[in-house]
C-alpha cells in the first residue's frame, strides 16, 4: 500500500481523511517560530525531548505536522525541534549529546553508529522522496516527457553525463546533501545500471559527486549554468521541484524508480540516544506516535488533493518558506507517489538493502550490526512495515 492506506482498512482511511479535514484548519495556529527550538508542551511534569532536523519534505511529518496537529495531544512530553543548517552541524550536535533525537539520512546514521554506538534507529521518517534534477544546459540535451509520471531512470541522462565528460575532459558535478547519503546510494545505483561510474568527492568517474547543502542546491544549478557548465543534483524533495517550477532546470527521475522496494525504499530515519530510550521511553513513544499519525495525515491530504493538499502545502510553506507552495504540491502529488509517509515502522530489511549498496559503492567503509542499530520496539499498529 503506497498511498492512502495508513490505517487498517477502507473505513480507517475514511476516518483519517475526516480527521485530517478537521485538524488541517488549525495547522499553523500557535506554532510560529522554527529557527531555534520550538516548545510545544509547557505543563509541569512533561519530559523534554529535543530533536534536530534539516528543512526537507522528508521531515514534514516529523518536524511540522506532528507539532501542528498533535501538540495538544502530547501529555507526557515537551517536544522541541531545532532547524539545523547542514548535515555536519546536525551530526556534530547530536553526537555531542545535545539532543535526544535527530532525523538523519540512513547511511550517515550508520556511519555515526560505527563511530559512536550510543543511539538507535527507532523509526523511519519517510520512504522514497528524492530526485535527480539537471540544469538548463543538460536539459537541452534531453528529451523528457511533459508528464512527470513518465520520467523514468532510463539511459539518456547517464549517456548525457558521460558525453559531457568525453567532450570536456572532466566530469559534470552532481550535488548531494552529503557523500554519506541515501541520495549517493541512489545515484551510484542509477549510474551502475547504465554502465557508468560515480566518483565521491574526488577521483575519476563519469560523474563527480560533491556535497551541496539541500537549501543551496537550486542556486548551485543556476550558478553552474551561468558558468557554462552542465550540472545536476540528487536531493530530497521538494528541492528538485523548486528548480522545475522556477523554470531553470528539470526533474529527470525519482529515486523510487531507481531503488524500488516494498512500500518505498528507506531514506531518512529517526535516531534516539540510548539515554532517551532508557530514561524517556514513554515521552519518546508519544513523539513517535505523533509522527506516525502526522504521516497518515499527509497521506490522507494527498489522497484528497484539491483544497486539503493546498491547505497543507500553505501551512508547511509558512514554516519553511523556501519550499514554495507549488513545489510542495508537486512533491506530494498522489499520482506521482514519489514520497511515502505511510509505512514508518523500522524496516530492517530495507536498512540492510541500503547498507549493502552503500558498502559496495564505498559510501560506507563497513557494515554495521543492524540488530544493535535498529530498535523495533517503538512501532505503532496503524502504520505498516516489512521489517
Amino acid at each position: 500500500m503506497r498511498t492512502g492506506e495508513c490505517t487498517q482498512g477502507r473505513r480507517g482511511i475514511q476516518v483519517r481523511r475526516r480527521d485530517f479535514l478537521k485538524s488541517t484548519l488549525a495547522i499553523g495556529v500557535g506554532v510560529t517560530a522554527w529557527g531555534t527550538g520550538v516548545k510545544l508542551g509547557r505543563a509541569q511534569g512533561r519530559v523534554p525531548i529535543h530533536a534536530l532536523y534539516i528543512p526537507l519534505a522528508d521531515h514534514y511529518a516529523a518536524a511540522v505536522m506532528s507539532h501542528a496537529t498533535y501538540a495538544a495531544q502530547m501529555h507526557k512530553v515537551e517536544y522541541t525541534v531545532e532547524l539545523m543548517q547542514s548535515w555536519p552541524s546536525l551530526q556534530g550536535k547530536f553526537l555531542a549529546g545535545q539532543a535526544d533525537v535527530a532525523f538523519v539520512i540512513a547511511p550517515m546514521a550508520m556511519d555515526m553508529f560505527a563511530q559512536k554506538p550510543q543511539f538507535r534507529c527507532v523509526s523511519l521518517v519517510h520512504r522514497d522522496g528524492n530526485a535527480l534534477a539537471v540544469n538548463e544546459i543538460f536539459a537541452r540535451q534531453l528529451s523528457l516527457p511533459n508528464d512527470r509520471r513518465e520520467r523514468k531512470p532510463n539511459a539518456q541522462v547517464a549517456e548525457a553525463m558521460a558525453a559531457w565528460k568525453r567532450a570536456h575532459g572532466t566530469p559534470s558535478i552532481c550535488g548531494l546533501p552529503s557523500l554519506l547519503s541515501t541520495h549517493a546510494v541512489v545515484l551510484y545505483k542509477y549510474l551502475k545500471d547504465h554502465g557508468k561510474t560515480l566518483a565521491l568527492g574526488e577521483g575519476d568517474g563519469d560523474v563527480l559527486a560533491k556535497p551541496v547543502p539541500p537549501s543551496a542546491a537550486p542556486e548551485f544549478l543556476q550558478h553552474q549554468a551561468k558558468e557554462g557548465n552542465a550540472a545536476s543534483f540528487e536531493q530530497s524533495l521538494p528541492w528538485a521541484d523548486v528548480v522545475e517550477t522556477g523554470g531553470y532546470g528539470k526533474v529527470v527521475w525519482y529515486s523510487k524508480d531507481v531503488l524500488p522496494w516494498p512500500d518505498g525504499h528507506v531514506e531518512c530515519i529517526m535516531v534516539a540516544s540510548d539515554n532517551a530510550i532508557e530514561e524517556k521511553r514513554e515521552a519518546l513513544q508519544e513523539v513517535i506516535t505523533a509522527i506516525h499519525r502526522a504521516g497518515c495525515d499527509i497521506d490522507a491530504a494527498r489522497a484528497l488533493g484539491g483544497f486539503a493538499l493546498r491547505k497543507m502545502a500553505m501551512a508547511i510553506n509558512k514554516h519553511l518558506p523556501l519550499h514554495t507552495v507549488e513545489a510542495i504540491i508537486q512533491s506530494l502529488r498522489a499520482d506521482l507517489a514519489v514520497i511515502n509517509y505511510a509505512n514508518l515502522n523500522v524496516d530492517k530489511a530495507g536498512l540492510r538493502h541500503i547498507m549493502q549498496l552503500a558498502v559496495e559503492a564505498k559510501i560506507l567503509k563497513q557494515p554495521v550490526d543492524l540488530d544493535a542499530f535498529a530498535d523495533t520496539s517503538f512501532g505503532t499498529d496503524f502504520t505498516s512495515t516489512h521489517g
